[in-house]
């Protein structure tokens, strides 16, 4: 787990049987909801920087000046792109994320993970210490790319519950949308 003053938070929209995108790794305009984007736009902003897969990018007006981590395999280790200065390569083969975190200096504010599958899983063990998940309840996508590997055997929640996360309320984003904090329940 990352330093007290650094919280690893996690946003993501899902489809009510808990895909973030079609079997071709597309997001669906039913999964692309202003709601959620005012939403989603706002927290990464508030955010120190973001982390995400190669199916995965934050988007949005802002994104190209803002820092990022992008999980890959194609280095060793940890790498800063010459030509784009705000974007690390990270192998979390080679080296953990608080000694990311510490190379880059970052030892307070909000680390946002947006996905894709395996960068959620990857955070799942590393621990989120909060979890925003919206949820389209009239979306279906069968054969999609699930929020988590374990998903549909089992759900986003029961995951987010089995990695120390509790449900802190649910709000109606609009009609058929819903958004759901989960946070660690601290230690007694």
């Amino acid at each position: 787990m990352a330093a007290a003053a650094v919280r690893i938070c996690g946003y993501a929209i899902v489809s009510a049987d808990g895909m973030i995108a079609d079997g071709a790794g597309r997001m669906p305009p039913a999964l692309i909801v202003e709601a959620d984007q005012l939403f989603f736009r706002a927290s990464l902003a508030a955010a120190r920087i973001v982390v995400h897969g190669r199916h995965s990018a934050e988007g949005g007006p802002a994104a190209d000046g803002r820092p990022r981590i992008f999980v890959t395999r194609t280095v060793a280790v940890f790498s800063i792109v010459r030509a784009e200065p705000a974007i690390v390569r990270w192998n979390p083969l080679g080296m953990p994320f608080t000694a990311v975190l510490e190379a880059l200096g970052i030892d307070d504010g909000i680390v946002a993970v947006v996905g894709g599958t395996d960068v959620f899983d990857l955070f799942l063990g590393i621990g989120y210490d909060a979890f925003y998940l919206s949820r389209d309840l009239a979306a279906r996508l069968p054969g999609g790319r699930p929020l988590f590997r374990a998903v549909p055997e089992r759900s986003p929640e029961d995951l987010l519950s089995g990695a120390g996360l509790r449900p802190r309320g649910e709000r109606l984003l609009e009609p058929g949308l819903t958004l759901a904090t989960w946070e660690r329940t601290p230690l007694p």
